[in-house]
């Protein structure tokens, strides 16, 4: 966890280092939602390979120990992760869409409300706008308090530029 602080401080290449040191300590029930971590440091440094292969990993110990709590989060993190690559598009997209199932079935409506402003981003990107706007409303209405929050400060944002 002090990695992924010193990654959201912008210093992601140290942070980097730190999440693989306390990686290579945890047991492979815990592992999945600090590659997850670890994942997203990798993105917003360009280091793709690197987050994808912390996502591969995240995904394939979730699946063998059937520890889900952060699958959707790790299928939000791929779909993104496949935009930047300027990899395919329904890929990603496929991979969006299966988190919002995910987090769905989870009852997970923050990381529903996550991978929806991923999708809804993509869709505004392909000319899908109004698809984006009314998708993002929806799980954005569901939401009866914390409107101070960084995500849903991130939605309102999203849905006033789908809006205008």
């Amino acid at each position: 966890m002090r990695g992924c602080a010193i990654a959201e401080q912008g210093r992601n290449e140290e942070g980097i280092e730190k999440m693989r040191e306390g990686l290579a300590a945890l047991n492979s029930t815990t592992r999945p939602q600090y590659l997850c971590l670890l994942a997203k440091a990798c993105i917003e440094t360009g280091r793709l390979h690197d987050g994808l292969s912390a996502l591969t990993e995240a995904l394939a110990l979730a699946d063998e120990h059937e520890h889900r709590s952060y699958e959707a989060e790790a299928n939000r993190l791929m779909g993104d992760l496949l935009l930047k690559q300027n990899s395919n598009t329904a890929e990603a997209q496929s991979c969006l869409q299966r988190a919002i199932q995910i987090a769905r079935k989870q009852s997970g409506r923050s990381w529903e409300l996550r991978a929806t402003m991923s999708l809804a981003r993509l869709l505004r990107d392909t000319n899908r706008r109004d698809e984006a706007r009314e998708m993002l409303a929806d799980i954005y209405n569901w939401f009866t308090e914390g409107f101070d929050t960084a995500d849903l400060k991130d939605a309102k944002a999203l849905l006033d530029e789908l809006g205008a």
